[in-house]
């Protein structure tokens, strides 16, 4: 038995917890003198992680920072990653390494241009939250479904705080209509076992991310399924808003063996590469049948999309919602003077784009001149 074996057998103890799995174990023999660890905890410079002997800290190396050029390349909440030990005895320990990321869950980095922020990796289940209460919004279901499908991970719809709802079967006949085929979990303070649906997603080495709006029982949720309170709670505001209780992502191994990760409270969030065709499957049925197949949906005769919305087999909310995801895909990640570059370059599209209607400006403003 050579040494990598040895050392697979001694880290699958602990790892394996984490939700390093055999793949994860190849990967890691192709970077012979490191050590295979979790990311799961991140801070403003520092990384905790999950290794063979326990967690502790860590950073990434000189060479690390100068090679990487983009936000999303950084250590996120749930890689795997490689260090140069398995402690910190001797100080931080040194990520060298971000192995492959199976799944990546995305949004558009605050106050940066072309950047995306990692808010979870390597995700088997996404748990779309949303709470019964004002924060149910059908448009930031679809904002978040088209997110997930996009990431890698099966998305779950959790419904928290049913028993604040007054007619529960409208709001799964809604969700139904917008979500079809997607698995749904309604959850009730009233019920403390009603969180227990989760686990089926939760099985031992599985990893699953909570995301949602603030206030919408994340945290809760997984104290409960953890069985103490390991995540700090706050009440809602008297305006239905919930406060940010979480701060930072964090990742978390339930006493069932499931691993978790809470982020942050997101109530909005720019997308960037969501994949439409799964979160509007009904309007990506109709666009095959319309005449044309470049058609925008807008005006052209023989648009399949605008028959059925005319015909009330399509929701004029769920037509704007596809439109606006559309276009935020387009301009996400650009700088202010990019986006409106592009919005009037589709303003003036049909008069040969920005560039010919900035000429056709000037010379119009000649002619008056000479008037």
């Amino acid at each position: 038995m050579n040494q990598f074996k040895i050392d697979q057998t001694n880290e699958q103890n602990l790892l394996v917890r984490y939700g390093a799995d055999p793949g994860r174990f190849a990967e890691a023999s192709m970077y012979p003198g490191l050590h295979l660890a979790r990311v799961v905890s991140q801070y403003k410079d520092l990384y905790r992680i999950a290794t063979s002997e326990g967690e502790c800290m860590a950073e990434i190396s000189g060479k690390f920072r100068y090679g990487s050029f983009a936000l999303s390349q950084y250590p996120a909440v749930g890689d795997f990653v490689m260090t140069d030990r398995s402690g910190d005895s001797s100080g931080n320990a040194i990520i060298h390494q971000v192995l492959t990321r199976k799944s990546v869950f995305e949004r558009a980095a605050a106050g940066t241009a072309r950047q995306t922020q990692i808010v979870a990796a390597n995700v088997d289940t996404l748990f779309l939250c949303m709470s019964l209460n004002n924060d149910y919004n059908l448009s930031r279901l679809e904002r978040y479904l088209s997110a997930a499908w996009s990431s890698g991970a099966s998305p779950v719809i959790v419904l928290t705080k049913a028993d604040l709802c007054k007619d529960l079967d409208v709001v799964m006949a809604e969700i139904g209509a917008v979500a079809p085929g997607t698995d749904v979990a309604v959850t009730s303070g009233s019920d403390n076992c009603s969180c227990d649906r989760l686990l089926s997603w939760l099985r031992p080495g599985m990893t699953a991310s909570f995301v949602g709006s603030s206030g919408v029982g994340k945290s809760t949720l997984i104290n409960r399924l953890a069985g103490s309170e390991v995540l700090r709670t706050s009440e809602i505001r008297q305006d239905d808003k919930g406060r940010h209780t979480s701060t930072r992502r964090e990742l978390l191994v339930l006493p069932q063996g499931g691993i978790v990760i809470d982020t942050p409270g997101m109530r909005e969030f720019g997308v960037e590469n969501v994949d439409l065709t799964r979160s509007f499957t009904d309007i990506d049925a109709l666009t095959e049948l319309c005449r044309f197949r470049d058609c925008t949906h807008t005006s052209e005769p023989g648009c399949a999309v605008l028959r059925a919305l005319e015909e009330g087999r399509l929701d004029a909310r769920r037509l704007e919602s596809y439109r606006k995801l559309k276009r935020e895909a387009k301009y996400d990640g650009l700088s202010a003077k990019e986006i409106e570059t592009e919005k009037l370059n589709a303003m003036f599209e049909k008069a040969g784009g920005m560039k010919n209607a900035r000429k056709y400006l000037r010379e119009n403003d000649k002619r008056k001149r000479r008037k």
